[in-house]
């Protein structure tokens, strides 16, 4: 980064505009797409769609994509497809946002949950066994921030008690585990393309799975339970016949969506390689604060950077997150919180009797947590304004 250095020592550095949380990047050849479709006369899932699950396929390397309009109907459409019904058990982290729960509550399921680790904040596998019951059917490991789970653990208990790993990677794009892309290592993966994710269709997601039978039920409930290709039948090569072979859901994505999401993958990559200088500029711009845990990641897994995520040591701080934050809004710097854990908020603790205090690690990373920008629309600039931000802050308020 351009002046780093030199940034780190102007704590007294405070922008004139406000630096958003996120901002995506739309760009010539998307609005040109969009345009395109429009133009096409068809707005809805068609050939656009067909494309984007391709690309995806290849990009990915797995044999099966099925685009939808949300991550959360993936989850729900990956459980449909593994048959959990009213009274089975998920095992999740409390430590994700209320989507990878609630589709598990849509069957009349019961979400388990466990702690974090306290340093990736990922999914502590350790904590599986006494999580495991009679009526368990499946895992969700939710990769936190762009860092895989430790999926070895995770699939090797999974295997040893005959239980399906639903991958929830709606910050996992792109991203390995010892050489393996997420998305061909669980049993299905579920991707989200919301707005402030990696690559964006505005609302989106993907299920990619190697079982081309889970592959059909999906893409199948995910219109209404109808019979395969119904999405075609308005078209010259369609019939009007069709049949409902279940009863399903309106999950499909439209073109209009995927064709930000074809463009939007081309620049994958390219994505990826801005969020990773970006963290190195925090990691570097934080390394001698010892007010602030930056986050922690395995060498030997690529990471894909949708958050960077310190934890504040309140205990050399005279002010605690709720006034850190709202004194980077003084200084014109956008943050958020990933997350508050399930087990803390009133529905989970009315419903299921947990208490604030329980899960340890969770408990205790989520009053130090904040999130910052980091997504490829930021300049240099902007991302030596928030490492001066954090530190003026941090020098304003560190105990003496």
């Amino acid at each position: 980064m351009s002046n780093l250095t030199a940034a780190i020592h102007k704590y007294d550095r405070t922008r004139e505009n406000f630096l958003p949380f996120h901002s995506p990047v739309i760009g010539e050849r998307e609005i040109a797409a969009v345009v395109e479709v429009l133009k096409s006369g068809w707005l809805t899932t068609g050939a656009k769609v067909r494309e984007f699950e391709r690309d995806f396929c290849r990009f990915i390397g797995c044999s099966h994509a099925v685009a939808v309009n949300s991550g959360t109907a993936a989850l729900h459409l990956a459980l449909a497809a593994i048959g959990l019904q009213a009274g089975d058990e998920v095992i999740l982290p409390t430590m994700t946002f209320a989507a990878t729960a609630e589709v598990v509550l849509y069957f009349g399921a019961k979400p388990v949950l466990v702690d974090c680790e306290p340093d990736t904040l990922n999914m502590d596998p350790a904590g599986l066994a006494a999580a495991l019951t009679t009526k368990t059917r499946a895992i969700i490991p939710v990769h936190f921030g762009g860092q895989s789970c430790d999926m070895e653990r995770i699939l090797g208990f999974a295997r040893e008690h005959d239980l399906r790993v639903i991958e929830d990677a709606a910050h996992a794009l792109p991203s390995s585990f010892h050489g393996r892309r997420v998305g061909t290592i669980g049993d299905i993966t579920c991707f989200s393309f919301y707005a402030t994710k990696t690559i964006t269709t505005g609302e989106g997601g993907m299920a990619t799975t190697e079982n081309p039978q889970w592959a059909d039920k999906m893409r199948m409930l995910s219109l209404h339970g109808i019979s395969h290709d119904a999405w075609n039948r308005y078209s010259a090569e369609g019939s009007w016949y069709y049949e409902i072979l279940s009863p399903g859901f309106k999950y499909n994505l439209t073109d209009v969506a995927a064709c930000l999401g074809v463009e939007q993958l081309k620049q994958c990559n390219e994505f990826h390689s801005r969020r990773q200088r970006i963290a190195a500029a925090y990691d570097m711009g934080f390394a001698d604060l010892p007010e602030i845990q930056t986050p922690v990641y395995r060498s030997d897994l690529e990471h894909a950077w949708h958050l960077y995520v310190i934890q504040l040591q309140l205990d050399r701080l005279r002010i605690d997150r709720r006034e850190f934050v709202e004194a980077l809004r003084e200084k014109n710097i956008g943050t958020s919180v990933h997350f508050i854990p399930l087990h803390r908020h009133p529905y989970y603790r009315s419903t299921f009797g947990y208490r604030p205090e329980d899960f340890s690690n969770a408990s205790a990373v989520f009053d130090r947590i904040i999130s910052l920008p980091i997504y490829p629309k930021m300049s240099d600039g902007d991302v030596e304004d928030v490492i001066a931000a954090v530190r003026s802050i941090v020098e304003e308020s560190r105990r003496r």
